[in-house]
């Protein structure tokens, strides 16, 4: 097997400051580019409105890795799914995604919303989402339990119980 090193190229400021389940919208935080990348990296982002964002759990442990079916989030009214099932930092790599919208491009800052990452994280590549990368809608299934298990996830996080 390969190992490969990765180094981020940039870091969340802001924004989340605990890791939480739900109540993910609302919150506005920065993804700053490292410095030792030109700012030129970055010209014509400000076009697009929303980024894919591969970024790190940093506060996640090793022994937090399960590699064994299990119900999302403890609960038994949802089937047991593998490891690459899940979204959760509980996977080989650690690593997240996420698809957060872009408001505001200032030097190396990226002013966005939608970013489920906490204030540090490590942000291992940003992308411009391009509509011709993402599946057609009406190819796209799942089961009904991550409609139910993420029901909250994107609710406004002032409206947090």
């Amino acid at each position: 097997m390969v190992t490969i090193e990765v180094e981020p190229v940039a870091t969340v400021v802001g924004g989340h400051l605990h890791v939480q389940d739900d109540y993910q919208a609302g919150v506005k935080s920065i993804i700053r580019i490292n410095e030792k990348y030109p700012l030129e990296t970055l010209q014509g982002i400000e076009e697009f409105s929303h980024l894919l964002v591969l970024w790190h759990f940093h506060l996640a442990r090793p022994e937090d890795i399960q590699l064994h079916a299990r119900s999302p989030r403890g609960n038994a009214r949802w089937p047991a799914t593998g490891t690459f099932v899940h979204c959760n930092h509980r996977r080989p790599n650690q690593l997240g995604t996420s698809a957060p919208e872009l408001l505001d491009v200032d030097g190396r800052d990226l002013l966005v919303t939608g970013l489920d990452a906490v204030d540090g994280t490590p942000i291992v590549d940003v992308k411009p989402y391009m509509l011709q990368f993402a599946p057609a809608p009406e190819k796209v299934r799942q089961p009904a339990w991550p409609g139910e298990m993420l029901a909250d996830y994107w609710r406004d996080a002032s409206e947090r119980p």
